[in-house]
């Protein structure tokens, strides 16, 4: 079982900081919906599960 402690889910300012890209990118993306976010009420968090998969596919991409 993980840690109690560990973050699971992460802010706006974590996430683009995760992605080292803007807020405000991060926002267009989650917009566009190529990045999934969580929303609880008015609270947006993003898996870092979803953000690593976003980085593969943007690889898979540049690939092709």
């Amino acid at each position: 079982m993980s840690n109690v402690t560990e973050k699971r889910l992460l802010t706006v300012k974590e996430a683009a900081q995760y992605l080292t890209i803007s807020e405000r990118l991060l926002w267009t993306l989650t917009d566009a919906q190529k990045i999934t976010a969580t929303r609880m009420g008015r609270a947006v968090r993003y898996d870092p599960e979803d953000l690593e998969r976003f980085i593969e596919q943007s690889k898979s991409k540049r690939r092709n």
